[in-house]
Formats: structure tokens, sequence, C-alpha cells
């Protein structure tokens, strides 16, 4: 039996597309570990799939001044140690890693004991963690092809992102059940932000409630402390701070998604051909605007930035949006990066 140690972590999205790798894994034959931070989320996610979980020091890249600059890479070096002895136990065949600050040590750890490495880059340009590890990789995944430009020649692979096995078996039937909405032809808009929510995109939702509602049922998952009380007896509008299990069968009662832009969240969208209008966060590293941007020049998806943000030009892009939707459908059907698993997959038995 081959082994395989999947490392990545800081956000659910440097861990998620490492999990949904597993059942294919496992059909194939692999032992499966898990080299994660001590307290991160990555552990909640991982030990729910039974996995082998082992946790090891770790601190973060920041481009900002904060004290904790000075004593993190103390932590990384901590980390590299436990990931070097816990890595020489465990004797993998390869390491998938996700990135995020935690994956450097192990990566850097792999490497010292020539274990071969496949690193994965979900957004349009490569984070710093996995830029700190590129030299050690044998091969390097992205998941858009305008990222292959940013990468070694000799290592590069476009393989769009891996996307859970479960979101593809929702059930509309049980969506229903769960709502509980009202009848009458309306067709379902679901607006998702992640699991902190997107305050900007829920303020525009909710102020554009009343005329989103002549037409439409809406399913609104706000994030944790988002929920407003005050709309709870709203005909035709459901919200949920967080959703986990029911998230499949919400997405297969959705006939169009509002949402962020963020690798994972678009890759669902287009792996579940959910027409859609994306909303990318204006902050951070500028990489949700370049997401959506290419997913907008593909034709999956309709662009609106949050500086052009209103009443108007949000139910604007949700009407066109769905009045096309066959169109939209259509498109993400010939879409190139749909079998991102079986790629990573043949890929990581071709290294090992």
């Amino acid at each position: 039996m081959k082994r395989i140690v999947l490392t990545g972590g800081g956000t659910a999205g440097h861990c998620l597309p490492n999990l949904a790798l597993v059942p294919t894994l496992k059909e194939r034959g692999y032992e499966i570990s898990y080299i994660g931070s001590y307290e991160g989320i990555e552990r909640q996610l991982v030990e729910k799939y039974g996995l082998m979980y082992t946790g090891i020091s770790s601190g973060k890249f920041r481009r900002y001044f904060d004290l904790k600059n000075f004593t993190d890479p103390f932590r990384v070096l901590r980390g590299y140690g436990e990931a070097r002895k816990a890595l020489k136990a465990m004797s993998p065949d390869v390491v998938f890693s996700k990135g995020g600050y935690v994956a450097v040590p192990v990566v850097r750890a792999a490497a010292s004991l020539k274990i071969p490495i496949i690193i994965h880059e979900s957004d349009m340009t490569p984070g710093l963690a996995n830029r700190l590890s590129f030299r050690c990789a044998d091969r390097i995944c992205c998941s858009f092809p305008e990222t292959l430009s940013f990468l070694p020649e000799k290592k590069r692979v476009l393989t769009g992102t891996p996307v859970r096995a479960d979101l593809l078996n929702g059930s509309r039937e049980r969506a229903l059940s769960f709502v509980h909405m009202r009848e009458g032809g309306y067709p379902y808009l679901m607006v998702i932000g992640g699991s902190l929510g997107a305050q900007r995109v829920n303020e525009a939702i909710r102020s554009a409630l009343p005329e989103l509602l002549k037409k439409y049922n809406v399913i609104h998952l706000c994030g944790r402390g988002k929920l407003d009380p005050t709309l709870n007896r709203r005909d035709g509008y459901m919200q949920y701070d967080y959703i986990n299990e029911e998230l499949a069968d919400l997405y297969s009662l959705a006939d169009v998604v509002v949402s962020r832009a963020g690798a994972n969240a678009v890759f669902e969208l287009l792996t579940l051909k959910k027409p859609n209008v994306l909303i990318p966060l204006a902050t951070g590293r500028g990489d949700q605007k370049l997401n959506a941007e290419s997913f907008a020049k593909a034709g999956y998806s309709v662009l609106l930035t949050e500086d052009k943000l209103n009443n108007a030009s949000l139910t604007a892009a949700i009407d066109e949006v769905y009045e096309n939707r066959e169109h939209y459908r259509g498109v993400m059907s010939r879409a190139e990066s749909l079998s991102a698993v079986q790629k990573i997959c043949d890929l990581i038995d071709k290294v090992s």
C-alpha cells in the first residue's frame, strides 16, 4: 500500500481541496495521513474524515508589521523539526501540499528527506507560502490558465481545483423539506459568502430584498454572527449563519447563485454548473477579483464589483443570469477543468 501525506491549513480553503482527493485516493489504495497546525481549522475538518492527524508548530508569513514577526520564525523552525520527525515515522511515498503557512515546514522537511512533493495553487497568482515551496516541488498544479505564466515551466500542470464529491449528490427534494419556503413557481436564489460571511454582500442583498422577493425565493447564507432577526418572518426569505451537511442540497435547489469569488467557491459553481453572479472581495491580495475576471471572460459568470454594487446593479445582474441560465450552463459544461480530482490523483500516482 502506498502512503501519502496531505498538508495545508490556516483556512478552510487550504484544506477542503485536500479532502476532496480523499475518496479517490482511498479507492486507489493509498494510506492517507495529514499534517497541519496544532489548533487550526484543518484539524476539525480532517478528523471528521477519520484520517490520522499530526499537528506541528507553525508561524504566519505576514506582509505587515507585527511583533509576532519576531517570534514566528522560531515557530516555523520548530515546525520543520516536528514535520521531519513525523515524515520519517510515516515514510510516505509522496507529499501533497495545498499551501497555507503550515505547509512550508512540511514541504521543506519532505524535500530534505527526498520525498516527492506536489503543490497545488488555487488562486490566480501564487501565495507567499507556495512561492517559498516551489523550489522543492516535483510538480505544481494550478487552477487557472493565467497562473501558468507564474510557475516554473517544467513543473507546471493545469488541473483546476478539486471539489468534494459529496457536493455532487445534493437532493432538491431534501432541500425543499429543509427550507420550507413559499410555493408558486418562484425560482431559488442562493447567496453565499463563505463561512465568515460577506458583510458588504449581506447588506446589498437585504437592501434589494423588496425587489428580489417579487421574483425569487432567497436563501441567504450570511455567516456566523450575521443573522438579522428582523427578517426572520419575511415571506420568501430564509437566512442561515452556517450550513454544512445541507449545502449540497441547497446547491441542488438553487437556480442562480450570488457568491464571493474565492477559488474554491468559483470551482464549486463551475463543477455544479450553477449560473452565478460573482462579487469579489475588494480587499486582500486581489485574487478574488482576478478569479472573477477569469470566469467572466470564460463566460461562466457575471462579475459585479463592490464599487458598482447597488440595488439596481445587483437585481439586473441576477435577472440577466437567471434569464440566460441555460446559456451559462452550456458554457460551463464545456469547461476543461471539471476533472481536477482525477488529474491530480493521476499525477500523484506518477510521482509516488
